[in-house]
């Protein structure tokens, strides 16, 4: 007889198969969670904890989810994508209930006891519901730590959930509003601080330092010069922050002599390919939608700290893989990877690819040359909105028509887009500006894009959800801007749906159709016609004809990367001399929820994120460049400015829990500009939606 095979396990446990990598029971009475997902202000590190005590039937407050951390930690790449409940989860499931099974077996063994007669509460091992004296933290010397998850031992069934799916206050908020929980806030005895001076622009020449004006200026500092790098160290962190602002007055540089490009690009590429339509319709749309760059804004600047101690460097930072991170920083300097350790520690607002692994990088080169002192070293406001990555700008092209029944009889998607994959290691290159002051030749030769089997970056989202007869969507790279561009959250599923989503309102009106009944003429998954039933529902949605002049409601839907949570959205705006959103009401499938209201956290603060870029965030180069910005030129949603928000889930603990981070993006973007198009009679298909660009929109119509 055929032995039953394997079952497919999530990538984590494949790459890191050891029981002892997710857990361990060291301390008693105490189990600690290793998983490698970091603690972005998601509440990972809560959800995690919760499915680790779920199987061990252990108390949540005997979980401590330790910070991810090289030397300890299991490597899970990026904690990025909206995964690491799917994945990171899955793995520490698997992993929990498995040692569970192994902790049951050696008290069997220890007993000469049959292990279907043990249970366990609370760590303590019963047989037959009495007391046997053992516990975990006694068994745990007799396990195998080493020994493989393999996935065939069977995690609780959906009902006899306890915590999963309860939500319990998060273990990081208390820290962070009480004793000063963020990377910035660390300190270590004898502590150097530290502040570079930034390339004007990528690959720009240092050609002068005037050390003597600094030293009759700022006297105290000292200078770090190494090819193109420059950093000043001290002891007074707002002297350093003093002599930053008057770099321009001991500093010159020269520009590159051509601006940075790469030598190869990927050629176009057909996501989907489709024959164009035999019987031509009468009825067609043609329509350009874009965004420009965006800024993270995070309000906390980037931070690291670093120290090289008896030859190991030791590195704090807010990033998003410290894995990956490691591998670049020992390749920038000469290490082995071993030689490196890369702590993570919180930060201020983190949506991907932001200033935090290039600070951290900043911080070890300055640690290398000041040996045993730790070294901090935080961005200024200007550096962190003007010279981290930025979001990719995009425009995408949609033609459509309809056909006689008013259905769509073709549909065409172009993307253009700016790379959103440039993190470190990325491509095999470094990706950190600083490793490109220290040798120009480590600049990237190349750009790519995410693979659409990892979620796709321009592409992610670019197919509708839609029942179209033949989608011909297709996808090329814009590598000619010298900005930085890389992952930020939700990458190309921003403008993708805002595109998607407009042009199928803008359909609807060619049909002469309620902008609601069209869509779901066009969707057969049922699990997206429920959400977006269920946000017009909660809206009391207006119909065709919209609340009003002046005030409209708009709708969008998409389910993330096509394969995570679904999500609908419907905003009621009002239309003056600017826009204001004053309601949303937001629709979500994400599956099984771990922390319910950890995840209405998440849903939330994307649909406030994505308010924030439809209607406010743009850079606008100057000569190629990155002007010099604070918030007074680049604009971020204030609370005074937030809508009400409504938010309901449809549960059904039998699916799997699905990827929630970024479900909201694009959806509330194609909901608001929807509702734009409505209030104001006139379509905006360029973002954001400032009042700039409504004037200019009528002017023209």
């Amino acid at each position: 007889m055929n032995a039953a095979p394997a079952p497919a396990l999530p990538k984590s446990l494949q790459d890191n198969p050891a029981l002892g990598q997710w857990l361990s029971l060291a301390t008693p009475g105490r189990v600690a969670i290793t998983p490698g997902k970091v603690e972005l202000g998601q509440g990972i590190a809560t959800a995690l904890a919760q499915i680790a005590a779920e199987e061990l039937d252990l108390p949540l407050s005997r979980i401590d989810a330790q910070p991810v951390d090289t030397d300890l930690s299991a490597n899970e790449g990026l904690t990025a994508g909206s995964q690491s409940v799917e994945i990171s989860g899955a793995s520490l499931r698997l992993a929990a209930a498995q040692a569970r099974a192994a902790l049951l077996d050696a008290a069997a063994a220890r007993l000469g006891a049959d292990t279907a007669s043990l249970t366990c509460d609370d760590g303590t091992i019963l047989r037959e519901g009495a007391a046997t004296g053992l516990d975990f933290w006694a068994l745990a010397a007799d396990l195998d730590w080493q020994q493989p998850v393999t996935g065939q031992i069977e995690p609780k069934p959906v009902a006899a959930l306890r915590l999963v799916g309860t939500s319990a206050p998060r273990a990081d908020l208390m820290p962070k509003a009480t004793q000063g929980g963020f990377i910035h806030d660390l300190t270590l005895p004898d502590m150097l601080h530290a502040r570079v001076i930034r390339q004007p622009v990528r690959l720009a020449r240092l050609a002068e330092v005037d050390q003597a004006w600094l030293a009759r200026r700022h006297p105290g500092l000292s200078v770090i010069r190494k090819g193109d790098f420059l950093a000043l160290t001290g002891d007074d962190e707002y002297q350093l922050h003093s002599a930053h602002l008057e770099a321009e007055f001991f500093t010159r540089w020269d520009d590159p002599a051509q601006p940075w490009h790469p030598t190869a690009t990927p050629p176009e590429t057909a996501i989907m390919a489709a024959e164009p339509p035999v019987n031509a319709a009468n009825r067609r749309l043609t329509a350009r939608y874009s965004r420009q760059s965006i800024a993270h804004g995070s309000i906390g600047p980037s931070c690291a700290l670093a120290q090289w101690l008896d030859g190991r460097l030791t590195v704090w930072t807010h990033s998003q893989g410290i894995f990956p991170l490691r591998a670049v920083i020992a390749r920038t300097l000469g290490l082995a990877p071993a030689d490196v350790r890369v702590i993570h520690a919180d930060g201020s607002g983190c949506y991907g690819h932001n200033g935090a692994d290039d600070a951290a990088l900043d911080a070890a080169i300055v640690a290398m040359e000041r040996p045993g002192r730790p070294i901090r070293l935080q961005w200024s406001r200007e550096d962190e909105l003007s010279r981290g990555p930025v979001g990719a700008a995009m425009s995408a092209t949609i033609e459509a028509a309809l056909d006689g029944d008013d259905r769509v009889a073709s549909w065409r998607m172009s993307v253009t887009s700016a790379p959103h994959a440039q993190r470190p290691g990325f491509g095999g290159f470094a990706n950190l500006t600083s490793a490109e002051a220290l040798d120009p030749s480590s600049r990237p030769l190349q750009v790519e894009d995410l693979p659409q089997a990892a979620g796709g970056g321009a592409s992610r989202n670019a197919v509708a959800i839609y029942d179209l007869p033949g989608q011909d969507v297709r996808v090329r790279l814009d590598a000619e801007s010298p900005v930085r561009t890389s992952s930020l959250r939700a990458l190309g599923a921003h403008l993708n749906v805002y595109a998607i989503e407009s042009a199928m309102d803008e359909l609807a009106a060619l049909a002469g159709a309620d902008p609601l009944r069209f869509r779901l003429r066009h969707l057969s998954d049922p699990r997206c016609r429920a959400v977006l039933e269920q946000a017009a529902q909660m809206a009391g949605w207006p119909g065709p004809d919209g609340e009003g002049e002046g005030r409209s409601m708009g709708l969008g839907v998409a389910r993330y990367k096509n394969k995570s949570a679904w999500l609908a959205a419907v905003a009621q705006v009002s239309v003056d001399e600017s826009i204001r959103v004053e309601r949303l009401w937001l629709a979500v499938d994400a599956g099984r929820l771990i922390n319910p209201e950890g995840a209405r956290s998440q849903i939330e603060g994307g649909a406030l994120q994505s308010l924030s870029w439809t209607t406010k965030e743009g850079i606008a180069l100057v000569d190629g460049r990155i002007p010099p910005l604070d918030w007074d030129s680049y604009p971020i949603l204030r609370f005074s400015e937030l809508p009400q928000i409504e938010t309901r889930f449809i549960i059904d603990p039998a699916h799997p829990p699905l990827g929630a981070g970024e479900a909201a993006q694009g959806p509330v973007a194609a909901a608001i500009g929807n509702a734009v198009a409505r209030a104001l009679g006139a379509r905006l298909r360029d973002l954001p939606l400032t009042r700039e660009r409504m004037m200019q929109t009528l002017l023209e119509e």
